[in-house]
């Protein structure tokens, strides 16, 4: 598809994870499948479609029944509507969720939508989280003093295989290029690198900083990452136990001012 670019790596794989949470003992088998989707629903954006973009993400989730999914733009509840739409369309999944609010740089505490609710970013994951490994979030240290939104990241270890994987996303500030640039140095240089010491890491999210080929997400994305990108913002990223060999834009019907971005990951044979 034009715009979307896709890095490969490695010709021989095997799964992150099966379609159904493997026994103990067994190898997963098969592809996962992570959306990662902005859907604008704060309700103070000029995007904000009445809500309709909660509606046309659970029918998404339905259809194309992911196994991860990254939320940008989103209200606290939206995140739990969203889970039960991944819920329906994998029976007998065992799903899991994280969400972590945005702050309110003139109050201290979160960031709201319109109809009151924390606004934010969330994962969901159609799998457990991994025991003993609550979510970790986090706001980053450098903000746009300009901007009232003071942006977040979240991540969730979940049980997908062994080792367990983590599952990220943000959303990166965009009025000061300079401020983005070091967020993202921080996301991928503390967060994810963090993350990684226990296992593999896939991130999702609107990094404002254009596509994977681009000098400004060069600077600040690890170069034995592979990526996938919408032509645009948003951005899929994994470390390089995993590859991405394919992905696609998904339509949402003019209800966020974003596509969806649906990436296949797969764990690179050692």
């Amino acid at each position: 598809m034009v715009g979307l670019r896709v890095a490969l790596v490695g010709l021989l794989v095997v799964a992150l994870a099966a379609c159904a949470a493997p026994a103990a003992g067994e190898d997963a088998a098969g592809p996962a499948r992570l959306l990662q989707m902005n859907l604008c629903n704060s309700g103070i954006a000029a995007c904000y479609a009445g809500g309709r973009s909660i509606d046309e993400a659970a029918a998404v989730i339905r259809s194309e029944a992911p196994d991860l999914v990254t939320l940008n733009e989103v209200c606290e509840g939206d995140v739990a509507v969203l889970a039960q739409a991944l819920t329906a369309a994998l029976p007998g999944a065992q799903p899991a969720s994280a969400f972590r609010a945005a702050r309110d740089r003139d109050t201290g505490d979160a960031y709201r939508c319109r109809n009151g609710q924390p606004f934010g970013n969330g994962v969901l994951s159609r799998w457990p989280s991994a025991p003993g490994s609550p979510p970790a979030d986090g706001i980053f240290p450098a903000q746009d003093p300009e901007d009232p939104e003071e942006r977040s990241w979240v991540c969730l270890e979940v049980a997908a295989a062994a080792p367990a994987a983590g599952v990220c996303t943000t959303h990166l500030a965009y009025t000061d290029r300079s401020v983005t640039i070091e967020e993202c140095r921080y996301l991928f240089g503390t967060v994810v690198a963090g993350m990684r010491a226990r296992g593999p890491v896939v991130l999702g999210g609107d990094l404002n900083l254009g596509s994977d080929d681009g000098a400004d997400l060069a600077s600040c994305l690890p170069a034995d990452h592979p990526t996938a990108d919408d032509g645009a913002v948003q951005v899929v990223a994994v470390t390089p136990e995993l590859a991405l060999p394919d992905a696609r834009l998904i339509d949402l019907n003019g209800a966020s001012d974003h596509p969806g971005l649906l990436a296949t990951l797969v764990m690179r044979r050692p």
